[in-house]
Order: C-alpha cells, then sequence, then structure tokens
C-alpha cells in the first residue's frame, strides 16, 4: 500500500496555478481525489486550478446545491460536493458511484461524508489555514 505524500506551503491563491499542475503530475493514474478541509480553506478555489490546468476554463462553482457539477474537458470533470449529503444512501441514490467508476476525473470535497463508497486508490489533498493565514496543502496516496 503506497503511503507518498508531499507538503506545499503557499503564501498567496497566485500560486495555486502553479500548484494544481504539482497535484496533477502527484496523482498520476488516480482519477479520484478527495479534498479535506474545514469551511473556506479554499477547496473550490483550488478546483477551479485544477480543472484550468486540465484544459476547462468555464466557470467552477461550489456544486453544493446540485451535489455534482460536470465539466467539459478531455477527460470530462465532475466536482462533487457532499456537504450537504444526509448520508452514503442518497449518494447512491443520486448515482454517485457512476461518477467514481467513470475514469474521469472525479473531484470529491466533503468526501469524508462518503468513505465507504470511495474506492481505495484516490489522491487526499488535505487544505490547513495557518495562523498568519497561509495554506499547507498535504497531497496523500493511499
Amino acid at each position: 500500500m503506497s503511503h507518498e505524500q508531499q507538503i506545499h506551503r503557499i503564501a498567496s491563491e497566485a500560486e495555486l496555478a502553479e500548484l494544481a499542475q504539482k497535484l496533477l503530475d502527484f496523482c498520476g493514474k488516480d482519477r479520484i481525489v478527495c479534498f479535506d478541509a474545514p469551511m473556506g480553506a479554499g477547496k473550490t478555489t483550488f478546483i477551479k486550478q485544477v480543472c484550468a490546468a486540465l484544459g476547462y476554463n468555464g466557470l467552477v462553482n461550489s456544486p453544493t446545491f446540485p451535489i455534482i457539477s460536470c465539466y467539459p474537458a478531455n477527460p470530462d470533470i465532475y466536482h462533487v460536493d457532499c456537504y450537504r449529503l444526509k448520508d452514503e444512501e442518497e449518494a447512491i441514490q443520486i448515482g454517485i458511484e457512476d461518477y467514481l467508476e467513470s475514469g474521469n476525473f472525479c473531484f470529491i470535497e466533503w468526501s469524508s461524508l462518503i468513505k465507504n463508497l470511495v474506492p481505495s486508490n484516490v489522491t487526499t489533498v488535505t487544505i490547513a489555514i495557518e495562523q498568519d493565514g497561509h495554506r499547507t496543502f498535504v497531497f496523500q496516496k493511499s
């Protein structure tokens, strides 16, 4: 079981484009990326930069209400926000497994709410807000 890890500390949003490419390089063949961070840490802002690195420059919003957004790219990108899900059964009802098994990129915010549905071979991004306002991003393969 691989436990590769990278730690990146950034001081400004301007550094996110370069960090997005580092994440994609780190992911390798992984297409499912889980984001673990407190509210307001910048999950959606970072996902927007990752989508841009994949060639999608359209609107990227937190899919809190639709729960899943699809961004047309090659391959397509699914952006999932599990924050409003009541339980894993609700995720199954909206077809989460189809997205996870699609082979497309799948970026999941609040993935801990569907942890039993997420495959074991994923990349996890943890974002911590430091006291000085900087962000620490930890990329981890599981």
